[in-house]
């Protein structure tokens, strides 16, 4: 089996820069870009998802597509398409807790080895989803200066891409 590995994650190291991180999510001043390869080819070469997303009414573990939800907006434009699949990279303009596993799911294009929104199927063998958080962009809390981090496309990731068609 393939292990996965995390993308960018921030973590505040005192109250206050967790403060102003928070506020600047509130606030949707966090850029946060990811990649994923999702089954399925996607025919557009980019779209907005806006679907809301509240907590599922038929699994408490799951999120859902709800129209009485919190407002969600995903965007995405394809990197690659292959025979069975799509290299996709998503910008998410709200934070909602799944957003990109549900929206991905919902409009009929799962992320690879999202064992909880695919139905189980896992074609390549690898534990988790294939959904890297590349980009991360936002103020930071004390020198309020514009700071980005990226992180490079893991190896089982890249892996995977070279091999599929």
């Amino acid at each position: 089996m393939i292990k996965t590995l995390l993308g960018l994650v921030i973590i505040a190291k005192n109250d206050k820069s967790h403060i102003n991180i928070s506020e600047q999510i509130k606030n949707r001043q966090v850029l946060k870009i990811y990649v994923a390869l999702v089954r399925g080819v996607i025919k557009e070469n980019s779209a907005t998802i806006d679907m809301p997303i509240a907590r599922s009414t038929k699994d408490r573990k799951k999120m859902a597509v709800d129209k009485k939800g919190k407002q969600a907006l995903t965007e995405f434009k394809v990197l690659q398409r292959y025979k069975k699949y799509t290299y996709i990279q998503l910008t998410i303009k709200t934070g909602r807790t799944h957003q990109i596993r549900v929206h991905m799911s919902e409009i009929g294009y799962p992320i690879v080895g999202d064992m909880v929104y695919s139905n189980g199927k896992n074609s390549f063998n690898v534990t988790g989803q294939m959904l890297h958080a590349k980009i991360l962009e936002f103020k930071h809390p004390t020198t309020n200066k514009v700071v980005r981090f990226e992180a490079p496309l893991p190896k089982y990731f890249q892996d995977v891409l070279n091999i599929i068609e």
